[in-house]
């Protein structure tokens, strides 16, 4: 068994795992790290805790030390530092002429190395940029191309539902997210209506995906034809899901009446669930949108 601690280096960014060596680490410390970036200032998520040596990945890099006041004030500096590296860097592609959009500047903790990324519908040489950079900052220099997600991530904005985005809150890693999953909610298959800030279908669509399937398990489709407790048959013309309830149409003498029952009070063999109708146009956008690759998100 091994000791590990979870550190994170920027806000929802991703956790990685350092040997807490004999430091009384707790959750909320700051703490002093070494990555394959350089020496880093990061903070504790978790409480240190013992997992099998299979479970690591090698090697297991020591925290070097628990932040202090003067690293805390360096911090601070390096953050206001990077307000400016991000305006010169502005000046400098505006200067060559470059068709990309800056998204954010980042300093490692030991000034090692100053970190750019930006966006752009292609390649883009930026080697100019970079000898332009350096003669200014003296320091190493690292543009990085990023796609929308992470733009997002970065960034941040409020989503559809008037809330803070969850990449740029809690959540660490994107995850796959299909069409499959709106039609499971009975949403609309409006692109502009399941897409995100980023353009991309919404991360959000995953959170309840495991729930909706198993209710909707246990329900009929729209167009199946059931028969209730009381022996009436009739055919599924709407389905609440989350309330377990089924409206059918009913035969009574020579009337035709739209009753709702609860599911358990219905027999039925699932046949088929009728698709919504979408235009061309809508159909076209659902395409393109599933064939995007899921972006791989920031080291940090």
């Amino acid at each position: 068994m091994k000791k590990i601690v979870g550190v994170r280096f920027r806000t929802a960014g991703k956790v990685y795992y350092f040997d807490p060596i004999d430091f009384e680490i707790k959750k909320g410390d700051h703490v002093i790290v070494e990555t394959a970036r350089g020496v880093e200032y990061g903070t504790v998520v978790g409480e240190p805790r013992e997992v099998n040596d299979k479970e690591i990945q090698q090697p297991l890099k020591p925290v070097l030390r628990i932040a202090s006041e003067r690293d805390d004030e360096q911090e601070k500096k390096n953050k206001e530092k990077e307000k400016e590296a991000f305006t010169i860097c502005l000046e400098k592609i505006k200067k060559h002429n470059l068709e990309m959009k800056l998204i954010d500047a980042e300093y490692t903790f030991d000034n090692n190395k100053v970190l750019f990324y930006f966006t752009a519908d292609g390649r883009i040489d930026f080697r100019e940029l970079v000898k332009d950079l350096a003669s200014v900052f003296k320091t190493r220099i690292e543009l990085r191309q990023i796609g929308v997600r992470d733009e997002t991530k970065i960034r941040g904005g409020i989503g559809i539902c008037g809330r803070p985005l969850c990449c740029h809150t809690h959540q660490s890693d994107f995850i796959p997210v299909s069409i499959k999953m709106a039609k499971e909610q009975n949403l609309s298959l409006n692109p502009t209506k399941i897409s995100g800030v980023c353009g991309r279908l919404m991360c959000c669509l995953k959170y309840e995906e495991d729930t909706y399937e198993e209710l909707n398990r246990k329900l009929p489709g729209v167009g199946d034809y059931v028969t209730t407790s009381d022996g009436l048959k009739g055919e599924v013309v709407g389905v609440n899901v989350l309330r377990q309830l089924v409206r059918v149409v009913v035969e009574e003498g020579d009337e035709k009446e739209i009753h709702e029952y609860k599911a358990e009070e219905l027999r039925f063999k699932r046949r088929h669930k009728k698709e919504k109708q979408l235009s061309k146009e809508e159909m076209k956008e659902l395409e393109v949108l599933e064939k995007q690759d899921k972006s791989q998100g920031l080291d940090n």
